[in-house]
């Protein structure tokens, strides 16, 4: 995401036109675009917008999208572009690469629509300047994220006290993060790591009770309309967020102008997507409730004593995985 504000205000000025006219085209290229959201979800549609308007612009680029996990999960995605083996991807970031990438499991670093805008949203924002650095170590670019709304908590089971930090009785599934361990056990479940190509079986097996893993809408068009599932818990403790980013060996291949037109389509769809997905978290939550889904609430002050209780305990360890430098960079 380092082209990001450079690129936009290139834009912005008007020039370039100019640059795409005055400078020397590189070869045809077709770009492997992967995805992991369920087919019958809305990233699926800005897939297909990313690809339109690449190809719209006429500079040499042909996209060929492979949606709904066809390539792999998030962790294997991430992966196969650091070989340079796929070459665009949206998806769900892990920290099994880089430890800096925790920061994406910090819990209660926001609790409101506006804070979202203004850690996740804003390009510029120490988040987002971390994630950039981070990436670049990695050989990828970081084109944009996507925070979704906050994230929930899905069980075949009713917890027990779902909404204080006592003893759940029922284990979940949380992905490879020591930090979202650390969540989900401080506010009392039990928790399972466990890659999400895995997580389906174990809930229909018996294997776990539940999985923290998405907004009312992932519930819905993963679960829900899966018949898995029979309650909700909107804890809201961490943002569902995804990334779109490139293989740093393809993004090196691209000419200027063919790099300012990737750009500026997933700088747009990730606007558009965050609009809509951020807009539509009641809507799904009705939907999980029309499906049999059971929403148990939790009040503000609920989650509020959640949140003081989760930062005094996880923020510290937080601090040990990630680097005290990193987390004052974040939380100042």
């Amino acid at each position: 995401m380092k082209l990001i504000s450079s690129l936009a205000q290139t834009v912005a000025a008007g020039t370039a036109a100019a640059l795409i006219a005055g400078s020397a085209m590189a070869e045809d290229i077709t770009l492997k675009f992967a995805g992991v959201h369920p087919v019958n979800h809305y990233a699926n549609t800005m897939l297909e917008q990313i690809k339109t308007d690449i190809e719209a612009a006429d500079v040499g680029l042909t996209v060929k999208v492979f949606p709904a996990g066809q390539l792999g999960s998030g962790e294997e995605l991430l992966d196969d572009a650091m070989r340079g083996n796929i070459d665009l991807v949206h998806g769900f970031i892990y920290p099994n690469r880089a430890k800096a990438l925790e920061i994406l499991s910090l819990p209660f670093l926001a609790s409101t629509r506006a804070e979202i805008d203004a850690v996740y949203r804003d390009s510029d924002s120490e988040f987002n300047q971390i994630l950039d650095e981070t990436f670049d170590g990695l050989g990828l670019n970081l084109m944009a994220v996507v925070p979704e709304g906050f994230i929930g908590i899905v069980t075949t089971k009713k917890p027990d006290n779902h909404a204080t930090a006592d003893a759940k009785n029922i284990n979940i599934r949380v992905w490879g993060s020591q930090i979202a361990k650390s969540l989900v056990e401080t506010i009392g479940y039990n928790a399972t790591t466990m890659n999400w190509g895995e997580v389906f079986a174990a809930l229909q097996s018996g294997a776990v009770d539940g999985a923290i893993c998405c907004t009312a809408e992932q519930a819905y068009t993963a679960f829900a309309q899966s018949d898995v599932g029979d309650y909700f818990i909107p804890y809201n403790a961490t943002v569902e967020m995804t990334a779109y980013y490139a293989s740093g060996e393809t993004w090196n291949k691209l000419s200027d102008e063919q790099r300012i037109v990737v750009q500026s389509a997933f700088t747009k769809a990730a606007n558009d997507f965050a609009d809509h997905a951020l807009s539509v978290e009641d809507e799904f939550l009705e939907k999980l409730q029309e499906s049999g889904y059971e929403i148990l609430d939790i009040t503000d002050e609920e989650r509020g004593a959640l949140a003081a209780t989760v930062r005094e305990t996880v923020w510290p360890q937080a601090a040990d995985i990630v680097g005290a430098d990193v987390l004052d960079r974040l939380t100042n």
